[in-house]
């Protein structure tokens, strides 16, 4: 949600955002008027209270024709003031609405465009020379570690099975993401992956994403994509006191529908519709986010460095933001079976957008309550075994397992495939 203060100084900030976006501009006019609508409702429905109250001491103090005369004001005044608060409430849910509809305000260097209008920023490490490369899915069959056939027959599509190494070899990915995060000041967190709309709307995933969210009817409750939503709702409706960022890492299972994406991604566990994920969150003041934001980035490309993998990242477009980010950040890994790098972490900073829906705050300096801003960032996640088990690939299809995972393998430096 953004800020109606900044709208009203600098409306065409706004509209240029939404250009760059390729999202309507019309959406920013609507919200004015919106505003304005409802600051006219307010100031008329307090003007007629006021007088309401004026009204109730002079008729104790009138006599004869006067009060009888007060008195019928005060019935149509009675019913003026209910009509007014009527209207108030309208105009502050049409100004709600209006004010959902319009994403953040884009940083000013964020590249515009769309899709595959990023801009690479850097490369990172040595793909690797194999011939005749095998892909993850190939590859984990060898090693007895995925099972996509049982997946689809008891759940259906983009399901799987992580079986044997497979499945340690995940546990182990998230256990040296979430050992990273807590020797870097995070506090650990296991989350409800169950939310109430409130949760999922702060968070900016009912609008565009809608058709992404797995939602229970029954119980009026959905199911998160990722663990961003029970973090950014956390401190929902709360004055945080902030001594710098406070940091939370969250190990959660994940569901999206993947709804759009009918034909992409079928083989293997790229684009799946439950998978498992540690997740940064920082809440901290708007005018450190910039600079976090960077610190998520460098721990994200410190994970990849661990576990060996070419990368490379690219500064999202303007078009591919979601609607709650400000800028994004994409860390995409080589895989060596396709010739090209896909995204396996992002970060982004959502500036005060999803606070200042769910209504978290702080004390500044002044002692004053401020909007907090938030950030995210993948840290790990099942789509890592992907590349993973790609670039370490072998010709006779063993698997070398990088250092820093080892420890976390029993001290395994070879997964071999099963006999």
């Amino acid at each position: 949600m953004i800020d109606l203060r900044l709208l009203r100084d600098d409306p065409d900030l706004f509209r240029a955002s939404q250009r760059a976006r390729g999202e309507s501009e019309s959406s920013v006019d609507r919200l004015l008027s919106a505003d304005e609508a409802r600051r006219s409702a307010v100031q008329r429905f307090e003007a007629l209270r006021a007088e309401q109250k004026t009204l109730g001491n002079s008729i104790r103090h009138a006599q004869g024709e006067e009060k009888t005369a007060l008195l019928e004001r005060t019935k149509q005044l009675a019913a003026d003031v209910k009509a007014a608060e009527t209207a108030a409430g309208e105009a502050e849910d049409e100004l709600r609405q209006a004010q959902l509809a319009v994403a953040n305000l884009v940083e000013p260097d964020a590249p515009p465009g769309g899709e595959d209008d990023y801009i690479v920023l850097k490369e990172v490490g040595v793909k690797p020379d194999i011939a005749d490369p095998k892909d993850h899915l190939a590859l984990g069959e060898l090693l007895g570690a995925i099972d996509t056939p049982r997946g689809a027959k008891v759940s259906g599509a983009r399901f799987y099975y992580l079986t044997g190494i497979g499945a340690l070899l995940e546990n182990a990915l998230l256990q040296l993401g979430i050992q990273q995060a807590v020797e870097n000041g995070f506090i650990p967190m296991v989350p409800p992956v169950l939310v109430k709309p409130e949760s999922m709307e702060g968070t900016g995933y009912l609008g565009a994403h809608a058709s992404e969210v797995y939602h229970l009817p029954a119980d009026d409750l959905y199911l998160v994509g990722t663990s961003e939503v029970p973090l950014a709702a956390y401190h929902k409706d709360e004055i945080l006191d902030i001594d710098g960022p406070r940091r939370y890492v969250a190990w959660s299972t994940c569901f999206r529908r993947e709804a759009g994406s009918y034909g992409k991604d079928t083989r293997g566990i790229i684009r799946v519709h439950q998978f498992n994920k540690a997740e940064m969150f920082v809440f901290c003041a708007p005018e450190d986010a910039q600079a976090e934001h960077k610190r998520l980035l460098a721990w994200e490309e410190e994970l990849l460095g661990k576990l060996e993998l070419p990368y490379r990242v690219i500064d999202t477009a303007a078009g591919d933001l979601g609607s709650s980010a400000a800028r994004k950040y994409d860390c995409e890994a080589w895989l060596p079976s396709q010739g090209r790098y896909r995204e396996v972490t992002s970060t982004s900073n959502c500036t005060t957008f999803q606070a200042r829906r769910l209504n978290i705050r702080y004390r500044d300096a002044e002692g004053k309550s401020q909007t907090v801003a938030t950030l995210n960032g993948t840290l790990a996640t099942t789509r890592m075994l992907v590349p993973l088990l790609e670039n370490h690939q072998q010709p006779d299809g063993s698997v070398r397992v990088p250092k820093a995972l080892q420890p976390f393998l029993g001290g395994r430096d070879l997964l071999d495939p099963i006999k």
